[in-house]
């Protein structure tokens, strides 16, 4: 079992950056990846970012390409999404994920098996 609790949320002006983290406890050694989500009001759940567990491995959506960065703290137990440049588009709830099994592509939610509560962030123009 992996419990996973995001935190940093907030609202922020847009152009400026804002960094969330994704604290994992429980077996954490098991876990393959940890994946970012977000999911706007009336809106699917959307990839934005992956990272391996082990290794620096590390994959993004085309829309947040070159503005999100992805990093972990392993001793820590903490995954981190920086966020820059942000856009009112980016405003949504935010869920780290993790999966405990092999990743086929790690882009889809159908993948991971254990979810964060999410954690808001509003970007105002």
């Amino acid at each position: 079992q992996v419990q996973l609790i995001e935190s940093g949320g907030g609202l922020v002006q847009a152009g400026t950056s804002l960094t969330i983290s994704c604290e994992a406890s429980g077996r954490t050694f098991s876990s393959h990846a940890i994946g970012w989500f977000r999911q706007a009001p009336g809106k699917e759940r959307e990839y934005v970012a992956a990272i391996r567990w082990r290794g620096i491995s590390t994959s993004y959506t085309d829309s947040v390409e070159g503005r999100f960065a992805i990093f972990r703290d392993m001793a820590k137990n903490t995954v981190y999404l920086q966020m820059n440049s942000l856009k009112p588009e980016d405003t949504a709830v935010c869920y780290c994920a993790a999966s405990d099994h092999i990743l086929y592509s790690g882009d889809s939610p159908s993948e991971y098996d254990y979810w964060g509560q999410g954690t808001q962030v509003t970007v105002s123009s």
